[in-house]
């Protein structure tokens, strides 16, 4: 029988760029910090899953668990640390494994963290290899980018007239607000629609504000078995459900480009595994790598139809006081997306909400969820957290 799992601490490292620290280091603060607020030492951890996207092209550094477990003072215990890899998914997946090894029952007090160092290169060398989130051959070599891919993506939905440029610019304003409330965040300014509008054309129609930055940064939280949480603190967070679905890697293959289906099947067995309803839901951190990916993942996983989730946010339904709070964290866009810390981070910041610790940017939450998307959404990782 499967045991039910909380999260127990949680740590992240400023998100931004961190030229006076290393890659190994900016895990080492992560870890530090989750198990100082989980209460637990070194000596009660019994593995390690690392989310980590490319490190070898980025700081040129493979065998990534190892160096974690070395560098956290861990490997004369030998403790297994294992290194996850979902494109940006990583740092949900890596979340989703630690489930999975406290819930078997293997396994009871477990660091799941996840890390992205990269800025040591230049901008074109992150580009191409963020390029290999996609499909290599049949997108990246053809010359498609990132942004060129959810800039179809929005092209289509801006075509069919379900979203407005306006309501596309009003999603990174609310998120920049949301950031400026957020002391790990990497941009920490309210923005205005103009700002966005104005701002450099980078794959038409998304402009500089419609889309993340490159990230340094790391974050970290500690799981348990449930029965044991209280053992380290007043203050478990249960997970509630922990899905991931797949679908084709390249966009051109899917059955509607504007439909991430890995989103919408994650969601459903989410929902279903964890016996709720999106109304249930208090808040939810998505990942909007684009403006664009954010419309497309209220509508994915239930939070309104097909088309109205532009109109959502700009009425106000998805900022800090409206009827579902929508990356309170800053989001990618604003927070900062660090590939591989991602997923943990949005862990992070859900966990924060429910223990009522987010500062300026507080929600009334008892149950959030996190989604985290890897490329286009070929692997997509949903968790359903409550208190």
């Amino acid at each position: 029988m499967m045991r039910d799992v909380a999260v127990i601490g949680i740590g992240c490292t400023t998100f931004g760029e961190k030229w006076e620290t290393s890659f190994r280091n900016l895990f080492v603060e992560a870890g530090a910090l989750a198990l100082e607020d989980a209460g637990v030492t070194g000596e009660e951890i019994d593995s390690i899953y690392v989310g980590n996207m490319s490190a070898g092209r980025f700081v040129e550094q493979e065998h990534v668990g190892a160096l974690i477990a070395d560098y956290a003072g861990l490997a004369t215990r030998h403790i297994p640390a294992t290194r996850v890899e979902a494109a940006c998914a990583s740092g949900g997946l890596a979340f989703r494994q630690a489930v999975i090894a406290v819930a078997s029952g293997i396994e009871d007090i477990v660091v799941a963290g996840g890390v992205e160092k990269m800025t040591d290169v230049d901008t074109g060398v992150s580009v191409d290899a963020l390029a290999g989130a996609a499909d290599r051959e049949w997108e990246s070599f053809a010359g498609a980018t990132f942004p060129g891919l959810y800039a179809m993506i929005a092209t289509a939905r801006l075509h069919d007239r379900s979203l407005t440029r306006g309501q596309l610019a009003q999603v990174a304003v609310k998120n920049h607000y949301n950031g400026a409330r957020n002391p790990i965040a990497q941009f920490r300014q309210e923005i205005s629609i103009e700002t966005v509008l104005n701002s450099s054309l980078v794959a038409d129609p998304l402009r500089l504000f419609d889309c993340s930055p490159i990230t340094d940064g790391a974050a970290a939280v500690v799981v348990a078995p449930l029965e044991r949480a209280r053992e380290f603190t007043d203050s478990p967070v249960r997970v509630l459900a922990s899905t991931q679905a797949s679908d084709t890697i390249a966009l051109h293959d899917r059955r509607d480009i504007c439909i991430l289906d890995a989103s919408v099947e994650a969601g459903r067995r989410a929902f279903a595994q964890a016996r709720l309803e999106p109304k249930d839901i208090d808040l939810v951190e998505v990942h909007d790598c684009f403006t664009i990916a954010e419309i497309c993942a209220i509508e994915d996983l239930g939070f309104c139809a097909r088309g109205e989730a532009g109109r959502l946010t700009e009425d106000g339904a998805t900022a800090l006081g409206g009827d579902i709070p929508v990356n309170t964290s800053g989001g990618l866009k604003a927070c900062g997306h660090p590939v591989g810390a991602t997923g943990i981070k949005q862990i992070c910041e859900v966990t924060a909400q429910l223990r009522g610790e987010a500062g300026g940017r507080q929600v009334d939450a008892e149950i959030g969820m996190t989604h985290n998307v890897g490329g286009t959404g070929a692997t997509v990782v949903v968790h359903i957290l409550g208190v």
